[in-house]
């Protein structure tokens, strides 16, 4: 069985789409609808947009007619600063159907399921065309003054090539002893690779080798090379191109952290109203998943507000700024931030810290962990793009895994990896992704792993990375390469994928680095893949076909795990096509690959007139 999305009616937010990606609030927005001719006749297409929630209607006119489709726009008032819209078709048959971001239906669709403008500010112009490489300090690289440095009072030191502990008392405390000025001499490694993005995880201070469990906000780890090493990081990756991102524990702090030390015990300290106490001598706490260690933050205190989040003095602030200049935050847990029984404040953190970053630096960028469904939190209010798992990383390991037991998917409660098909990830992919505005889809991160999680690489079937990968690279979103994906490292959990890099032994792994190299190049040559729109075409156990589209160029993939043999309606795209890269072949309307393959192919881009162009007549 497979899906014949190439006949569907479809929209999106890109600039094919959508007049103004960035409108303000009362201003008036064209949009516009691609019906290919398959689809059959229509007699009339309707804007719906839900303002206030009154109902608003935008009959749309016919602008453009190709041999494949025809094009029509409406046009939209924005009057609230998240404007929802859809489209209601009345056919040739007297039948009608809704398009919303959740696809075609024949029966009245959901407001949440609705295409969405957003007046809040827009995330960096350059966000969308990155490529995130992710380091764990304490696994990437020792610099030559590494060994001057002491060991820390809580760590179990560990030599460079042995492997991570992945479960028991040792895990979060053996120490390798990574510095940020490794990171620094080997930042050449990362231009070979082409990455644009250099992601962090936390180089605060902590007594574990994760350090989430941060004991202050205000300076580098000593360990890690202090806030000089930093500095000379920052200034190196910029000299190169290469964007830096710290990471920030908004939830909770460690307890070892200045302000929780400050508190515990002394009700009416300054800090009290920091955390969440549980009894009135302030000795119990709420602490993350009932983790000790780690004591959640209570955000009504409007104290820890101006300390952490914001103002110019705030720790959010102070790190985006002369001398150290950081590029933007990805928050941790972003999605249990503020939030504790009837309490909810998580639109009030997140869009004080967006703000307090406009302040101190407008052009950063702000990612939110949230692991599971993450729209209700991404209304495009201040999060730019979600660091999550459904909509990409688990229907990816669930297509192109080995079938079989396994110790870990994802925190889930699964015996094993589940099977799925081709239609299933087209599915999860769209489910999970409907409800964000679409320049939250082109700025959340596309991860095959990441820390939290086993590498991909540890199931994936033969010949399954470099789909994978070219997955990664191509469907909206910013691709993200957790440090040794390149090297073909494996590991059964998050903590066992922590792997230290073999920088004494990377001709031995030249074939997966080129490959990785490879991709990202395809990734940063074509613009399509960064800012065009997405239009599904196919969608079968094996196999998945879309397009990427702008009016410059498109990109037409074809991602499959056995053989495959596509044919395509005459709509589905125009124009010659250029491979390249990978083995497919396209034809007579036909796409053929052999095994597991992926391969993308070059199209002229979608010619159309100016939004606001007069009507024009039907083709006959």
């Amino acid at each position: 069985m497979s899906r014949d999305l190439a006949s569907e009616p479809h929209h999106d937010g890109s600039s094919l789409y959508v007049s103004t990606p960035a409108p303000e609030l009362g201003e008036t927005v064209r949009v516009r609808m691609r019906i290919p001719h398959e689809y059959g006749p229509v007699a009339a297409v309707t804007a719906r947009s839900n303002p206030d929630h009154e109902p608003r209607w935008s009959q749309a006119v016919r602008v453009a007619a190709s041999p494949e489709a025809e094009w029509w726009e409406a046009e939209l008032l924005v009057e609230n600063p998240v404007h929802g819209y859809r489209w209601l078709i009345g056919r040739g048959d007297g039948t009608v159907q809704w398009l919303t971001s959740a696809g075609l239906s024949d029966i009245e669709p959901r407001d949440d399921d609705d295409f969405r403008l957003v007046t809040h500010a827009p995330p960096p112009a350059w966000a969308p065309e990155q490529i995130m490489y992710q380091v764990f300090p304490d696994r990437f690289a020792r610099s030559a003054t590494a060994d001057a440095r002491p060991v820390p009072e809580w760590a179990e030191p560990a030599e460079w090539d042995d492997e991570p502990i992945g479960r028991g008392a040792s895990t979060p405390v053996q120490y390798h002893g990574g510095d940020l000025d490794g990171v620094t001499e080997h930042l050449d490694h990362l231009e070979r690779l082409g990455v644009t993005l250099l992601y962090l995880t936390p180089f605060f201070p902590g007594r574990s080798n994760h350090r989430y469990d941060a004991h202050s906000f205000h300076h580098v780890d000593p360990v890690l090379g202090g806030d000089e090493a930093l500095v000379r990081l920052v200034e190196a990756a910029h000299a190169r191109g290469i964007r830096v991102i710290g990471d920030l524990t908004s939830n909770h702090s460690g307890d070892a952290h200045e302000w929780f030390v400050a508190s515990r015990g002394r009700p009416g300290a300054p800090e009290s109203d920091f955390y969440l106490w549980l009894d009135d001598a302030q000795l119990d706490y709420v602490s993350w998943l009932g983790v000790p260690s780690l004591p959640k933050f209570n955000w009504a205190s409007p104290e820890l507000r101006r300390r952490f989040i914001e103002g110019a003095g705030s720790v959010v602030a102070k790190w985006l700024q002369p001398p150290f200049s950081l590029d933007g935050w990805r928050i941790d847990v972003a999605n249990m931030t503020g939030r504790y029984r009837e309490q909810d404040l998580n639109a009030e953190v997140r869009q004080t810290i967006r703000r307090t970053m406009i302040e101190a630096n407008p052009d950063t960028v702000l990612f939110a962990e949230v692991t599971n469904d993450a729209a209700s939190d991404f209304p495009g209010d201040a999060w730019h793009g979600a660091m999550t798992y459904p909509s990409f990383t688990r229907p990816v390991w669930a297509w192109l895994s080995e079938p079989g037991s396994s110790e870990w998917f994802f925190g889930l409660p699964y015996p094993e990896i589940p099977q799925w098909s081709g239609e299933q990830v087209y599915e999860s992919h769209r489910r999970f992704t409907a409800a964000f505005p679409w320049r939250t889809r082109v700025c959340t991160m596309n991860a095959l792993d990441t820390h939290d999680t086993a590498r991909f690489a540890t199931w994936a079937r033969p010949g399954a990375v470099r789909v994978a990968v070219g997955l990664s690279m191509t469907v909206p979103g910013i691709p993200v390469v957790f440090a040794g994906d390149e090297f073909g490292h494996t590991g059964t959990n998050g903590e066992h994928s922590r792997t230290t890099m073999p920088w004494s032994r990377v001709d031995e792994h030249a074939d997966t680095i080129d490959l990785y190299a490879e991709l990202i190049a395809l990734r940063r040559a074509h613009p399509a893949l960064s800012h065009g729109g997405m239009r599904w075409l196919h969608a079968s156990a094996d196999a998945l076909v879309f397009v990427r589209e702008t009016a410059e160029e498109s990109i037409l993939v074809c991602a499959a795990r056995a053989d495959a043999d596509i044919a395509l309606p005459a709509s589905a795209i125009a124009g010659d096509a250029v491979r390249v890269t990978g083995t497919g072949e396209i034809g007579d309307a036909r796409i053929r690959s052999r095994g597991m393959s992926f391969t993308a192919w070059s199209l002229p881009g979608v010619a159309l007139p100016a939004f606001g162009s007069k009507e024009v007549a039907a083709p006959r």
